[in-house]
């Protein structure tokens, strides 16, 4: 599969086996996150791998969903903002560097046959208690990973190109 077969085959999947993930495959993703640009090459981003059962039930403090909690991984990104850099005008770009590396890991994830959801609308402060984070670092997203028990189709509902793409100027 090539980059843009896994970017048109990828879906949010919130339904998997109960199969774990093997090692191979989860280091593969990992390193996918790992080798994802970042601005000034400062790579902000640190990553907390969950599969034991006892803190995933922690984490549901954070996003009460089953489904996510029953993914044999889940993959909790997070950034440490004064790691990150920062444009002239104070601009900061941990959130961006992390969900670079998240989309490089998540489309990894699609090639090897595994299933993500990217997941947004979560309660930071939860998701930091449950894991033990340092103050200091945020939580830009989470994941669960494994092999997916839905099938779904190719993408629907997309813009047409020539609606979101301006040449030369708006």
């Amino acid at each position: 599969m090539n980059v843009f077969d896994a970017i048109r085959k990828r879906r949010s999947i919130r339904k998997y086996k109960e199969t774990g993930v093997e090692q191979e495959k989860l280091n593969t993703v990992l390193e996918a996150a790992r080798l994802a640009p970042s601005a000034t090459n400062k790579q902000p981003w640190d990553f907390i791998v969950v599969t034991d059962p006892q803190v995933k039930e922690r984490l549901r403090s954070s996003y009460d969903e089953e489904w996510f909690i029953e993914a044999p991984v889940i993959i909790v990104a997070c950034a440490v903002p004064e790691k990150a850099w920062r444009r002239m005008d104070g601009e900061e770009y941990w959130k961006v560097d992390v969900a670079i590396a998240l989309q490089n890991l998540v489309l990894t994830a699609t090639e090897l046959g595994l299933g993500t959801c990217w997941i947004a609308a979560f309660n930071e402060e939860a998701a930091k208690k449950a894991l033990r984070i340092p103050e200091d670092v945020r939580v830009v997203a989470m994941t669960p990973l494994g092999y997916p028990d839905e099938e779904k189709g190719l993408v629907t509902g997309r813009k047409p190109l020539n609606s979101i793409v301006h040449y030369n100027q708006w």
